[in-house]
């Protein structure tokens, strides 16, 4: 600790600290302002340097590769040119309500702050609310519902908030009060559930889970990618994916 604190040698630590317990000089564990920060405690420091269109091929196979329609997230998503301690990267940016980023590549998952949800709104008042917990999973829904229905998506058909992590729920609670329906598509993992369980307290008979939907997998990109996840003895028969609409009323898949 002292080595640490004071930047010195273990022998020179050893020394101060002899001084402390054995002798009357006084000491304190408290850095000098002359003591250069190690560079492991430093912050890193992250810029972003310029955002533009979706366009990089390794980013776009990243995309391929997770199943995501490039068209849809390049009418999301940006390109986001960054640094971190002036060391040059790339990577999708997904843009929140406070002007961060989230941002990620097939090495990357993170944030350049400041973290917020993200909130999608529709031209006219709706009265349902899609709830994702990244935005990965929002692209895969808009795919899914592309990929049934190429000429009815239906997507402009609700509001979307995507909370960015799990810790943003109080804000989304605060706008998801505006909506008659309400429905989750959050992972089915402890977090996931507990999220639910929280809104449910809340909303009751206005909230609906629907990651029943894609229940034998981790996440809507999973279920997209088709990877489930194995199965574990004991586990109660998984409930199937509801059937689509009639084409009358295509939506896509009932969600």
């Amino acid at each position: 600790l002292v080595m640490r604190i004071e930047n010195c040698s273990n022998g020179e630590a050893m020394r101060l600290l002899e001084q402390k317990f054995f002798g009357n000089i006084s000491f304190s564990f408290h850095r000098s302002n002359n003591s250069p920060i190690p560079e492991k405690e430093r912050e890193p420091t992250t810029q972003i340097t310029n955002v533009s269109e979706l366009n990089a091929l390794a980013l776009l196979n990243y995309l391929n590769k997770r199943s995501i329609d490039t068209d849809i997230a390049k009418q999301y998503c940006k390109e986001i040119n960054y640094t971190v301690n002036d060391k040059p990267y790339y990577g999708i940016g997904f843009q929140n309500q406070s002007g961060g980023y989230e941002i990620r590549n097939p090495y990357f998952k993170g944030c350049i702050a400041p973290k917020d949800i993200s909130y999608i709104q529709q031209t006219d008042k709706r009265d349902t609310c899609y709830l994702f917990e990244g935005f990965m999973d929002y692209l895969s829904f808009l795919t899914i519902r592309k990929n049934q229905n190429p000429q009815f998506p239906c997507s402009d058909w609700q509001d979307y908030i995507i909370l960015n992590s799990i810790a943003n729920l109080p804000k989304a609670t605060r706008l998801l009060s505006d909506y008659e329906q309400i429905h989750c598509f959050l992972d089915n993992d402890t977090a996931g559930i507990t999220a639910y369980k929280e809104l449910e307290k809340e909303f009751t008979l206005h909230i609906r889970d629907a990651s029943r939907h894609y229940s034998e997998y981790k996440d809507l990109n999973d279920y997209l990618c088709g990877k489930k996840r194995p199965k574990i003895a004991g586990q109660n028969k998984i409930t199937k994916l509801a059937p689509q609409p009639p084409k009358k009323k295509n939506r896509g898949l009932k969600m």
